[in-house]
């Protein structure tokens, strides 16, 4: 019986995407379940509706579902920045349990496999280019302008002395260290009533633990839930 209603509950997450997020589902352009695109979206929504100020970004694109999804939603008022290094992924570090450095070592021996039998992305020769590609199918140029594309290690790319406001974030990047520079990157710049999205927190223990040390030095950020992903919110008086 419970794997009858989990595989009922799946479908019904499916039936209830938008329709652009039931597209890259399709496509198989993202590895987000069903739920994790509804609580996505829903986290969007809010943030809209609140009318909060800034950029809407994501640091760990791979293959742009989630990405055209955030960008679909950023109409006159707000830029997407998507940051990755569209090339293979670098390495967990000490922090990261022994399930990361497993999935390391499967993806840099080339034995993983890819969404809808396709090539793992990591694999795929110009993935900044097929992003891009993917961009323009759904309507979202990446123009510099609505739609900016960051390629490089996040060290480089997310820069400290960057100001913009942040309204919106989506941090899809794993391990513990750079799920902790991301935090520590965005962090200053996340304006009153903004989000963020940390896709990994229920998944690897290094993610957890990189935003349960960034919380403990944030008064002024709070949950908004944990599963199926995490959500933090600035509060809106901070």
């Amino acid at each position: 019986m419970p794997q009858i209603l989990e595989t009922l509950s799946r479908r019904l997450d499916s039936a209830l995407l938008p329709p652009r997020a039931r597209e890259v589902r399709r496509r198989h352009l993202t590895y987000l379940t069903p739920r994790k695109l509804r609580a996505l979206d829903a986290t969007l929504r809010h943030v809209c509706r609140a009318g909060v100020a800034g950029d809407f970004l994501e640091v760990g694109v791979a293959l742009g579902g989630s990405a055209i999804v955030i960008a679909s939603r950023t109409e006159d008022r707000h830029t997407f920045h998507g940051y990755d290094v569209f090339d293979m992924i670098p390495p967990p570090g000490p922090e990261d349990g022994p399930r990361a450095h497993r999935r390391y070592a499967e993806i840099r021996s080339g034995r993983s496999g890819g969404l809808g039998g396709d090539p793992y992305y990591g694999y795929v020769d110009d993935l900044y280019g097929r992003v891009c590609r993917t961009f323009s199918d759904f309507g979202l140029p990446v123009d510099g302008r609505r739609v900016i594309l960051h390629r490089g290690p996040f060290e480089e790319t997310l820069k400290a002395d960057d100001r913009r406001s942040v309204a919106f974030a989506h941090i899809d990047c794993g391990w513990h260290g750079l799920v902790s520079l991301c935090l520590r990157a965005i962090g200053p710049r996340l304006s009153p009533g903004a989000c963020v999205v940390l896709d990994d927190y229920n998944d690897y223990g290094g993610c957890r633990k990189a935003v349960d040390a960034f919380l403990a030095e944030r008064d002024d950020l709070r949950f908004l839930c944990r599963a199926p992903s995490a959500v933090l919110e600035r509060r809106a008086d901070a």
